[in-house]
């Protein structure tokens, strides 16, 4: 079974995005519904939990055992009592946060026609691709703040309503919450990252990045590539949610594109393939040590990314299944980037 994480949820006037450019595909048919595993958890009585519980379980077959056994961590080995004793102290204690998201996500069907245009795109861009499986279900939930977010299962998409809140929430402002999840993660708590987070872990899921041992360069090309296709399967997202930037920060790498690339070229880091150096620019982190404290981390694969668009400019037959075999040296040695 699948299980992916994601630690993680304007006027767009600094934006490569050509929204006017995403196709109609109305036409091609996709299944997808939501379910509110939350709503039906937090409404059993405690002195019926011991009775209804293992039936709600029951009813979600791709993700119930999970949420006990990976979310709750509940001990399999306890009793009926003990497990609806745990799950009870876990009702009472998250049920201020609930009644948070019975408001905020009162209505969930403008998330799931999002995510549903998403999936449509995919068919659209990889009408090849028939033979992966695609979720058709949506199952919102509740968890422990510190604990999972969004993740994928063999049919679904499963998300983590405790962090969709908004970033200013309260819930996110403790020490022992930032710890797990400082706020430049915290930051992109909001229910705009919701279906974001869905199409990224399918696209890890489908096109697992397996360049972890390769040179900074190819590593850059490799992040770029996924980041490309998820701007064209979320074609209303703005470029800084898709990478997870602020606003500003986004601005700003667009405005000193080149002086970001100067820092790879005059430091010849490039072809590095030294692990903790290449974690400096690539992957979370609250900023990049060289650009200054208002930078954003993950600056190598803001380059890759513009390796990628002018790539496909250069080449606007190549479909996005080329675009994904086709090789990271190729692509740099074809695109010859110089901003």
């Amino acid at each position: 079974m699948r299980l992916l994480l994601c630690f993680v949820i304007a006027i767009a006037f600094f934006s490569c995005q050509d929204h006017s450019k995403s196709p109609d595909v109305s036409h091609i048919e996709m299944k997808m519904s939501t379910k509110r595993f939350e709503k039906e958890l937090f409404a059993i009585k405690p002195n019926e939990l011991a009775v209804k519980l293992d039936t709600l379980i029951a009813q979600y077959p791709d993700f119930g055992e999970n949420f006990m056994l990976n979310i709750l961590n509940a001990d399999p080995k306890w009793s009926n009592d003990s497990i609806a004793t745990y799950v009870n102290g876990f009702v009472q204690a998250y049920q201020s946060l609930y009644d948070t998201t019975k408001t905020l996500f009162a209505n969930f069907s403008a998330y799931e026609t999002e995510i549903k245009k998403s999936l449509q795109l995919y068919r659209y861009y990889f009408p090849n691709d028939s033979a992966y499986k695609l979720p058709t279900e949506i199952i919102t939930y509740i968890g422990p703040l510190d604990g999972y977010g969004d993740v994928l299962t063999e049919n679904a998409f499963v998300v983590g309503l405790q962090h969709h809140l908004g970033k200013s929430a309260t819930y996110y402002q403790s020490d022992w919450f930032l710890q797990t999840y400082p706020a430049y993660i915290s930051s992109r708590f909001e229910p705009d990252y919701i279906s974001i987070n869905c199409i990224k872990n399918l696209l890890s899921d489908r096109f697992p990045d397996n360049s972890e041992n390769q040179s900074l360069s190819i590593q850059m090309v490799e992040k770029g590539k996924r980041l490309y296709l998820l701007q064209q399967l979320l074609p209303t997202k703005k470029d800084f949610q898709l990478i997870g930037y602020s606003e500003k920060q986004m601005k700003d790498c667009y405005k000193h594109e080149a002086a970001i690339w100067d820092l790879f070229i005059k430091n010849d880091l490039l072809q590095n393939q030294d692990l903790n150096l290449i974690k400096n620019y690539i992957g979370e982190s609250p900023k990049t040590q060289e650009l200054g404290d208002a930078s954003p981390g993950n600056i190598g694969a803001f380059i890759g990314w513009q390796i990628i668009k002018k790539y496909m400019k250069k080449n606007e037959t190549i479909s996005l299944t080329e675009l994904m075999k086709t090789k990271a040296e190729t692509i740099l040695e074809k695109t010859k980037y110089k901003p």
